[in-house]
C-alpha cells in the first residue's frame, strides 16, 4: 500500500536545520554589516575604491563586491584592505561595538604604566570588592586538577559554601552545559559564565568557587576573577590530569591515548601563563585527596583573613 503522506523530520534534524539555516542567515548580516564597515573606513578617509585597489592590490570589482556584502573575504586580504586604509582590522569587523571614544582610550592604555592601568580597571570594575577584602576564593585550573573534589572537601572543613559555576550556568540556562553549547555556541556559554560569575561575586559572605578550565580564555571574565577572588591555581601534570579524568568516568581520552595526551599537553601548555596569574599555586601531584585539600585549606586560611 503506497503511503502519500508527507514524510516527517525528527525533531532533531528539525533543530538542526533550523540552526544552520539561523548561522546563514548571521553569517550573511555579518558580511553585509563588514561591508559597510569598510565602505565607511573608506569614504572617511577620502579613498576612492580606484586609490584602495591601487594601495591594497586587490581589484576595484572585488572591493566593490566585498562593500555590498557578497565577499566572503579572507583574514589576510582583509588586513590587506586595513593596512591600505590606514585603521586595524579590529576596528573593521561589525562585532566590534565599541563606543566611539574606544580608540583614543586604547591608544592611552596601550602607553599607560601598570599603576594607571590598575586604577583604570578599579573604576570600570563598578566597585566590586577587590580580593584582598573579601573571603572568597576561586579554583582555577584544568579539569581533572580536583577543584569540584578538593573545592567540596575544604569548603565543608571551612563551613563555606560551595559553588560550581557550571551548575550555576546551567541551573540559569535550564540545560545542561553540553546543551548550552549546542544551542548559543561558544559565545552564548561565555556570556552566561560572566553573567553567573557577576552575579556570584555580588553576593555577601565568604564563597569557595570551582571554575571551568577554560575561564582563563576569556579575558574580561578572567580579570574578575582575579580581581574580585583570592584565585588558587591546583596544578598537576599532564598525566595525573588524564587519569583523574578517566578515574570520574569518563573514558573518552582513552579512544585515542596518544592523540588525546598530545591535545591535553599543547591546551595545559597554552594556559600556563594565564593559570599562573593567580595568587597562589597549590601543586596536587601525588598527594591523595584529603592531603591535597589540607594543603588547599591551609593556604586558603593563611591568605583569606
Amino acid at each position: 500500500m503506497h503511503d502519500d503522506r508527507p514524510a516527517t523530520s525528527s525533531p532533531a534534524a528539525n533543530m538542526a536545520t533550523n540552526m544552520a539555516t539561523g548561522a546563514d542567515a548571521e553569517e550573511d548580516r555579518f558580511l553585509a554589516a563588514l561591508g559597510q564597515r569598510v565602505r565607511g573606513t573608506r569614504a572617511l578617509r577620502g579613498m576612492s575604491r580606484k586609490v584602495l585597489s591601487h594601495t591594497s592590490g586587490l581589484s576595484e570589482r572585488y572591493i566593490a563586491q566585498l562593500e555590498s556584502g557578497h565577499g566572503n573575504v579572507s583574514i589576510i586580504l582583509l588586513r590587506r584592505i586595513a593596512q591600505a586604509m590606514g585603521t586595524r582590522i579590529d576596528d573593521l569587523l561589525p562585532d566590534n561595538a565599541a563606543s566611539a571614544d574606544w580608540p583614543v582610550l586604547r591608544d592611552l592604555i596601550a602607553g599607560a604604566p601598570p599603576d594607571k592601568i590598575a586604577q583604570v580597571k578599579a573604576i570600570l570594575s563598578d566597585g566590586i570588592a577587590s580580593a584582598a577584602s573579601t573571603r572568597r576564593v576561586a579554583l582555577i585550573g584544568l579539569r581533572g586538577a580536583g577543584k569540584s573534589t578538593l573545592g567540596r572537601i575544604a569548603a565543608q572543613r571551612l563551613g563555606w559554601p560551595f559553588i560550581e559555576l557550571d551548575h550555576e550556568i546551567e541551573r540559569a540556562a535550564g540545560v545542561s552545559i553540553t546543551e548550552v553549547f549546542g544551542l548559543y555556541g561558544q559565545e552564548g556559554y561565555r556570556r552566561l559564565e560572566q553573567s553567573e560569575l557577576r552575579r556570584l561575586i555580588g553576593e555577601p559572605g565568604p564563597m569557595l568557587i570551582a571554575t571551568g578550565g577554560g575561564i582563563v580564555a576569556e579575558p574580561l571574565t578572567f580579570d574578575l576573577v582575579l580581581s574580585s577572588c583570592f584565585t588558587i591555581w591546583l596544578k598537576a601534570s599532564p598525566e595525573e590530569h588524564m587519569q583523574r579524568v578517566r578515574d570520574q568516568g569518563d573514558l573518552r581520552p582513552m579512544r585515542d591515548d596518544r592523540s588525546a595526551m598530545q591535545e591535553l599537553r599543547a591546551i595545559l601548555l597554552s594556559r600556563e601563563p594565564l593559570y599562573a596569574r593567580a595568587r597562589a599555586i597549590v601543586d596536587t601531584g601525588g598527594l591523595d585527596a584529603e592531603k591535597a585539600a589540607d594543603r588547599l585549606i591551609d593556604v586558603i586560611r593563611r591568605n583569606t583573613a
